[in-house]
């Protein structure tokens, strides 16, 4: 499978494009789409949005891999964007260690869901902009576009909801 123009379009949407060398939320040094930068790489003179593109394209393809190699049963467009979208952002590690995986694995796809949207924390704390993401990825999971993304906040699941009550 291959990600989607809708799944692309999250990423960018999320990434946001920068030309130059940044510290995303981690620390780590980023720049165009979210690519984090590798030892040897180097962009005194950043670049352009084409470039930040075609490293994208690299980037999501290593993702789109390490979704098929990990995930051991058959999935829709949108749960295999909502995949490519979430390893992109935290990482093949993070997938290949979670419950989320299991639970899929296991053919239990409601909850792989919404296992999701527990991943929106960033130094112990909510993220606002990490529990939207969760969100977006939430609804193309669950066989939403984009285009018809609710406000944020109001796509949790009645289980989740309840969870997140049970916290306060």
């Amino acid at each position: 499978m291959q990600l989607s123009a809708e799944g692309l379009e999250l990423i960018k949407k999320s990434e946001g494009f920068r030309d130059r060398v940044y510290r995303d939320i981690a620390g780590f040094p980023t720049i165009g789409y979210g690519h984090l930068l590798k030892p040897h790489e180097s962009f005194p003179n950043g670049l352009t949005e084409p470039e930040a593109g075609a490293i994208l394209a690299t980037d999501v393809r290593q993702a789109e891999l390490a979704v098929d190699r990990l995930v051991e049963v058959a999935l829709t467009q949108g749960q295999f964007d909502a995949l490519v979208d979430f390893c992109f952002n935290l990482g093949t590690g993070r997938l290949a260690g979670s419950t989320l995986l299991r639970d899929l694995n296991a053919g239990r796809h409601d909850a792989a869901a919404e296992q999701l949207l527990s991943w929106d924390h960033a130094a112990g704390v909510v993220n606002s902009g990490l529990r939207a993401r969760r969100e977006a990825e939430f609804h193309l999971w669950t066989g939403g576009n984009l285009s018809t993304l609710p406000v944020a906040g109001s796509m949790a699941p009645p289980s989740m909801v309840k969870k997140q009550a049970a916290k306060l």
